[in-house]
């Protein structure tokens, strides 16, 4: 998306402009990173439409509009256009009827093979290598997850959808608890990470589509205990009779040292030939009777997955149909010069200032575009926040750490944008803002003192183990020391002139020639 300011460069980078009066919006289908995702017909066809309800999301629209107008790849979603005149701001984009490839994966009724998830972890990597590759400027995902993996053809095909923070740094470092499980360490503990941390995103996936459970589901707590564990380390357990090439695959692309992952490519390469050697990833996957995943049980774990509803899965899984072709296709897509013709639509540049009530633009960096406003000092532009809104909001901390936490709240615990004209709004936002400071320093204590807990439980299960040994090495004492006196007992209470049974002093030698006379 562009403004009327920006570049030549950027400019071919426009989306067709859509009435949205043309679209007709028929139920609500999720959520995305910025807004409520409706099912919609528009020209005659299905369509995914998301909505976008508040003033600082349009921030994140910006930033997808202008990500998915670079991309085309046949794994990854399709935009068709965007609406931004009068009161209603939306992307329309390519639908999947067969929904997420999360809610697939945690559905006992819906059975699929080792080649259905090798299959989509294949796809999925195929369109990360495609951004990683982009030129001039690569493009980073940053929040791969199974909820922003679509499903088409019966479940057959898979796309990447979701590039609301593949721009926006600051929002996806403080990210909610959904994005938790599948974050890279080096995220959330620095600014200064690359490509890599989609390879450990990706790696989690593969684990995921293999166990059929939610990584971490057994981790207790809040997503920042999931981040300190896999801060420490920790990982997801490996798979009982797991393929050593996969399973290879697996723990080398979520190293704790980005530097040792596999690229993109590299892992496109491996998983090709892992798919050259399991047939049947072609057929659609169907519903059963009975329960697929009995032998990989789920705990429920709201911590991690509260925030995605088990929309219904559509009766596609039981007639394959696809919204895009006119047949279906049996086999994976292949690439054509199709896939690499730009989108070249037009519209009018100054349609995008018409009705925002603040103007940004995209500020141009290798691997990152951030939205920021146009008003906003060089300082805060640097930094990508806005400064406008938060000059008067503690004037000794940093409007980003301010931002970090409370993004990182959950929604129902935010605080509601100010009125910034108002001083007892202002001051009720401050206050809000002490009081999730005071939120996050307990959270922090609860964390370090339930690691304190379990060092002194297994303190006190090793003195109890050894109590236990030394109160078994006593009883065996004292059994010795009981026989020890029955032994006794029974030798003094012998007859003393009795020689047969009398002790070792009362035997006499006799000589063998005074035995002979």
């Amino acid at each position: 998306m562009a403004t009327a300011d920006l570049s030549d460069h950027e400019n071919q980078y426009n989306v067709r402009e859509i009435d949205h009066e043309e679209i007709e919006q028929l139920e609500i289908v999720g959520e995305g990173s910025f807004g409520v995702v409706y099912k919609g017909i528009w020209n005659n066809a299905y369509v995914a439409v998301k909505n976008i309800t508040r003033e600082e999301e349009k921030k994140a629209f910006l930033v997808e509009v202008r990500q998915l107008s670079r991309v085309y790849h046949e794994n990854i979603v399709r935009l068709y256009g965007a609406c931004t005149k009068g009161m209603h701001f939306c992307l329309v984009m390519e639908y999947a009827e067969g929904g997420s490839l999360f809610n697939v994966l945690h559905r006992s009724d819906l059975c699929y093979t080792f080649a259905h998830a090798i299959s989509w972890a294949y796809q999925c990597s195929k369109g990360v290598e495609y951004l990683h590759a982009m030129q001039p400027k690569p493009l980073i995902h940053r929040d791969l997850k199974p909820p922003n993996l679509l499903l088409i053809n019966g479940g057959v095909n898979l796309k990447i959808c979701d590039f609301g923070t593949a721009a926006d740094k600051n929002t996806y470092m403080t990210n909610n608890k959904g994005s938790a499980a599948w974050m890279a360490p080096e995220v959330f503990t620095s600014s200064n990470y690359t490509e890599k941390c989609d390879v450990f995103s990706w790696g989690i996936i593969l684990w995921e589509v293999l166990s059929r459970k939610k990584p971490f589901y057994n981790q207790g707590g809040s997503a920042f205990s999931i981040m300190w564990a896999v801060h420490k380390g920790k990982r997801p357990p490996l798979l009982r009779n797991c393929p050593p090439p996969v399973e290879d695959l697996i723990t080398s692309c979520w190293d704790q040292d980005p530097s040792k992952r596999p690229s993109m490519e590299e892992i496109v390469k491996r998983m090709a030939s892992i798919c050259s050697l399991l047939p049947g990833a072609d057929t659609p996957i169907q519903r059963s009777s009975y329960n697929c995943d009995e032998d990989v049980p789920i705990e429920e774990e709201s911590e991690i997955s509260e925030e995605y509803t088990d929309t219904e899965i559509e009766d596609i899984f039981k007639v394959p149909i696809s919204t895009n072709d006119d047949k279906i296709s049996k086999t994976l897509p292949q690439p054509s010069a199709d896939f690499m013709k730009p989108l070249t639509v037009e519209c009018d540049p100054k349609v995008w200032d018409q009705e925002l009530e603040q103007n940004y633009y995209i500020q141009t960096m290798a691997g990152l575009d951030k939205a920021v406003p146009k008003n906003g000092t060089a300082s805060s532009i640097q930094a990508g926040v806005e400064s406008s809104s938060t000059e008067n909001l503690h004037d000794n901390q940093d409007t980003s750490n301010i931002k970090v936490l409370l993004d990182s709240l959950d929604p129902h615990l935010r605080p509601v944008t100010p009125d910034y004209s108002d001083p007892q709004s202002v001051a009720l936002l401050n206050e809000h803002i002490q009081l999730a400071e005071e939120y996050w320093k307990v959270q922090t204590e609860l964390v370090l003192l339930t690691q304190k807990k379990n060092m002194l439980l297994a303190a006190k299960e090793e003195d109890e183990r050894r109590k236990i040994n030394l109160e078994h090495l006593q009883e065996e004492k004292e059994s010795l020391m009981l026989a020890r006196d029955l032994l006794r007992q029974q030798r003094s209470s012998s007859p003393a002139g009795d020689s047969s049974e009398g002790s070792a002093e009362n035997w006499v030698i006799v000589p063998r020639r005074e035995q002979q006379s």
